[in-house]
């Protein structure tokens, strides 16, 4: 893959997927209708697929295909053929984990590379180099893994294997995700895309001779949230990760909102790519990439397993909630008009006339201004937005693209 890391982003459907690519991201990883462990995502047809392979080709990104369920005997018919589609669309690589489905994509497109997710238990360099013999490209290493233990892979592994790991967003409390709780509370098998995520919900203790008494698990009256991790966060570690071999680094998030992609992968390409031009600037900037990435939508952060085992303070024991400092209130959907300073929006949030908004370009950045004007789409003046992705026309300071994002702090509205 080179020297140069790559920053792999999620992209749970075709807005995400080009937001994700505009806002500079190196290669996205998106699911089809089939074999991928988000079944609640939009996901992908095969002509959607090849609509968002062709855009991310276009713009010099890679797309990965998620095939990553543990298989029962039934989902293999078709499989072959599926991962023949997708090849013959242009895909980059099929990210498996179950070594059924790795034998179906061996035999069916021998040619394509394939990734091994982190679903696989990648937790040792025996077991990595056991995959690459077999003929994987990359290894996805669990996040279980410190940075030390990722070095020692990287020395003990081929040169060609590639090492990609999660660096930002929610983090599975079972062992790489592999968890049963959703499939014992909900009937829905976390296994095959189905999660319900009761790793989120509140919980209180029963005892057994004591059938409707609930206790507390903490002593505090609205229960706990013992299964609920903080979200991952290395944004202020990447020298670290780059010294560690990790060449991809992935952020988690095929069920997040465009504004959470466009928001993150931007804060991460540019605090890789200040690193890369100098560790000083990347360093005098730290602040500023921290403030970004939390102004889309986020739970605590924690730095995972990289530096130490976890001590129980990765976990959150008293809310479900998200920490949002912004409201993600537009995108543009055509470039400004020069001769009136009009852009076209379609709203995401409710706002008005008069509210201080800031504008986030896919490049360059940000600026904040105050909504002076609006029309709806039938040119009528308007003073505010309420409706669910309503089409406007907004008078804009400066110059704006098709896809640069509007966003509202929250924490200052009144």
């Amino acid at each position: 893959m080179g020297n140069k890391p790559e920053l792999l982003a999620p992209a749970g459907d075709l807005e995400k997927l080009k937001i994700a690519v505009l806002y500079g991201a190196d290669a996205v990883y998106i699911g089809g209708e089939a074999y991928g462990l988000r079944a609640k995502a939009k996901n992908f047809d095969l002509d959607t697929m090849a609509e968002g392979i062709r855009f991310a080709h276009d713009h010099g990104a890679k797309v990965y295909i998620t095939a990553n369920i543990f298989a029962h005997n039934a989902d293999f018919e078709g499989m072959a053929e599926y991962f023949q589609a997708v090849e013959k669309i242009g895909a980059d690589a099929l990210i498996i984990s179950d070594l059924g489905v790795f034998s179906v994509a061996k035999k069916a497109v021998p040619t394509m590379e394939i990734h091994v997710s982190t679903q696989a238990n990648n937790t040792n360099y025996m077991s990595a180099a056991m995959w690459y013999q077999l003929g994987a490209k990359r290894i996805v290493v669990a996040r279980e893994l410190s940075f030390q233990e990722v070095k020692e892979m990287r020395e003990k592994i081929p040169r060609d294997m590639d090492i990609e790991a999660f660096v930002h967003g929610a983090m599975c409390i079972s062992y790489s995700g592999r968890c049963l709780l959703s499939n014992y509370l909900s009937g829905r098998d976390a296994n095959k895309g189905a999660c319900s995520h009761p790793c989120r919900w509140k919980y209180h203790l029963v005892e057994e001779t004591r059938p409707g008494e609930y206790m507390p698990i903490e002593e505090n009256e609205r229960g706990t949230y013992i299964y609920n991790s903080k979200d991952l966060c290395m944004i202020e570690h990447i020298p670290d990760i780059i010294e560690a071999g990790i060449m991809s680094l992935k952020i988690e998030g095929r069920m997040k909102t465009p504004f959470y992609v466009g928001t993150v992968v931007k804060a991460y390409r540019k605090a890789i790519d200040d690193y890369l031009e100098s560790p000083a600037l990347y360093q005098e900037n730290l602040p500023h990439y921290l403030e970004e990435v939390s102004k889309a939508s986020h739970r605590d952060y924690t730095e995972g397993f990289y530096y130490e085992k976890p001590d129980g303070n990765q976990q959150i024991y008293d809310k479900n909630t998200y920490i949002r400092g912004f409201d993600f209130i537009g995108v543009v959907k055509e470039d400004w008009n020069p001769e009136n300073g009009i852009a076209i929006v379609e709203q995401r949030n409710k706002f008005s006339v008069g509210d201080t908004i800031e504008v986030m370009p896919a490049k360059g950045e940000s600026f904040t201004m105050t909504v002076a004007k609006m029309w709806d789409e039938a040119g009528e003046p308007v003073e505010s937005a309420p409706h669910p992705q309503q089409i406007l026309q907004i008078l804009f300071d400066k110059p704006v693209k098709k896809f640069d994002m509007l966003r509202k702090n929250v924490l200052d509205a009144k």
